[in-house]
């Protein structure tokens, strides 16, 4: 009987999409480890031709599916239940939003909370555009807020649609097109279009890795007083989130959900001490309130701007890189987003997710950014001078943290929390990478954890080699723009099918109650 299941299993593994991201991400390991400088210049090269020659691309897809968002949950399509026509959802809407929450931002988002306007405020054009105080604070919740929700939530009700009201079987990007593709969403294609995905899901998954858990290293090494080099301490560390990880989801969504709460617990716990007890009240919401008013008035210039003179190569260097790390990020998130969202509307699962999604977001950049940046301009400590002098994020975030009453104890709850973001994060990327694996999995059936293990393990490999080879943020942030690219035809192919899909949907449900 068991080796029938087996046979059976095997039948049903997709074997070119599982071996064949599997034997080039080793190859690329294999590189980053031999030849970590060449690696990084090859990387640096393409993302040059990319980002700069065909940064508006980034640009105009971003503003574009944000725009759409809007239309979609105002429209008549917004009214289109995720599910059956009476079925209600089955999370509540804090168990639904923290899953949503933690699956689409990983532990980067402190790590950029805490220090994001530091990369701005040393940046020549917040020099033009102003003072530090007025911009600095300005361009993190615009980097992180709107545009990257929308490339999830409409992505994430295109496959909501998919599953939970077209009952498809084949949970893969490629599926999402066969209203437009039709019969060659079985053909090359088909195939092409989910390598891709899967390429795009590996190369996001590296780039947050190899972003932020130096930063836990660094905590460690502040704990502990640890003289071990960063990497290896950095590697322990993934291999340990990688356990845990793996832990939670082998125990399906109700360990993953387990942990999203304690994630968001401890998420919020972390932003109330740094409120309450930072001694910066007042300039945390005074500057936040003048921030989110900026970023409101200027949206669609900051969206729109592309500084064609490279005066200062503003937008290459972070706009565009945000907008195709969010692309990347797009191949699990949502898959994950539109899985929990069944018995929910279009419009609630947008608009919710805008509230839970986009509101976290901006009080996490808020809270923790306008606390340093108040301990910077009101003259206690010099973060810029540390930056300058150091050229680490890392030990500019410590010296933050340093500032904190309790030192000692915001070590350690940032320090869980990144793990319990992390491990989040990455339970809803593997489930999405499992279900890549099969050909056809039926709607509530979960991958076979022999295959989830294979995937937790093979999603950690890149960013282990990223991080051994000492790639620069530069080099990360070429990962995503390189993957994201041929990505960008995709989403809008996806989207494109969802919207005539649901319009020959409710032109059904119309015909059924004219008859």
């Amino acid at each position: 009987m068991k080796k029938k299941q087996v046979e059976f299993e095997g039948g049903r593994i997709d074997w070119i999409i599982t071996l064949l991201p599997l034997g080039i991400i080793v190859v690329l390991c294999v590189l980053f480890f031999c030849m970590p400088q060449q690696s990084n210049e090859v990387l640096s090269r393409i993302r040059f031709v990319l980002g700069d020659t065909f940064g508006s691309y980034y640009l105009i897809i971003g503003l574009g599916i944000f725009l759409l968002s809007i239309y979609i949950a105002s429209s008549r399509y917004g009214n289109i239940v995720l599910g059956g026509k009476d079925e209600k959802p089955k999370y509540s809407f804090f168990a639904w939003g923290s899953m949503m929450f933690t699956a689409g931002l990983a532990a980067d988002i402190l790590f950029y909370s805490f220090s994001e306007w530091v990369l701005y405020a040393t940046d020549p054009y917040i020099a033009e555009l102003g003072s530090i105080q007025d911009w600095a604070s300005v361009y993190p919740i615009f980097h992180w807020s709107l545009i990257p929700w929308g490339f999830y939530l409409v992505l994430a009700v295109a496959f909501g649609f998919m599953l939970h009201v077209r009952k498809k079987e084949r949970q893969k990007y490629s599926e999402a097109c066969r209203p437009i593709l039709g019969k060659h969403t079985d053909g090359i294609g088909g195939k092409m279009i989910d390598l891709l995905a899967i390429f795009a899901l590996i190369a996001g998954t590296a780039t947050t890795f190899s972003l932020a858990t130096p930063l836990m290293a660094s905590i460690i090494g502040e704990l502990f007083h640890i003289e071990f080099s960063r990497a290896i301490i950095t590697i322990v560390i993934l291999i340990v989130t990688c356990i845990i990880y793996t832990y939670s989801l082998l125990h399906g969504f109700r360990g993953i959900s387990i942990l999203a709460k304690s994630c968001v617990y401890l998420f919020f716990g972390l932003l109330v001490f740094v409120m309450f007890f930072g001694g910066e009240v007042r300039y945390i919401v005074e500057t936040g309130f003048s921030a989110f008013g900026r970023l409101v008035q200027n949206f669609f210039v900051m969206a729109t701007y592309t500084d064609p003179e490279r005066i200062t190569s503003f937008p290459q260097t972070w706009t565009i890189f945000y907008w195709a790390y969010w692309m990347v990020w797009c191949i699990a998130a949502p898959f994950f987003i539109g899985n929990i969202s069944r018995g929910r509307t279009v419009r609630q699962t947008i608009f919710g997710g805008y509230i839970f999604g986009v509101g976290s977001t901006i009080v996490s950049f808020i809270i923790l950014g306008n606390y340093s940046l108040g301990v910077q301009v009101s003259g206690k400590v010099d973060f810029l001078a540390i930056y300058e002098q150091s050229g680490d994020l890392y030990d500019v975030i410590i010296a933050i943290i340093h500032t904190l009453p309790c030192a000692p104890f915001v070590f350690i709850l940032l320090l869980v929390t990144m793990v319990a973001f992390y491990a989040t994060s990455f339970d809803s990327i593997a489930l999405t990478a499992s279900c890549y694996s099969y050909h056809r999995l039926k709607v509530n059936e979960n991958p076979n954890k022999i295959i989830q293990l294979m995937w937790c393990v093979l999603l950690i490999l890149l960013p282990i080699a990223l991080v051994f080879s000492d790639s620069s943020m530069s080099n990360l942030q070429s990962v995503s723009i390189i993957a994201a690219f041929p990505i960008g035809v995709v989403l809008l192919l996806i989207v494109a099918s969802f919207i005539k899909d649901a319009k020959k949907y409710l032109d059904e449900i119309d015909s059924d109650i004219a008859d």
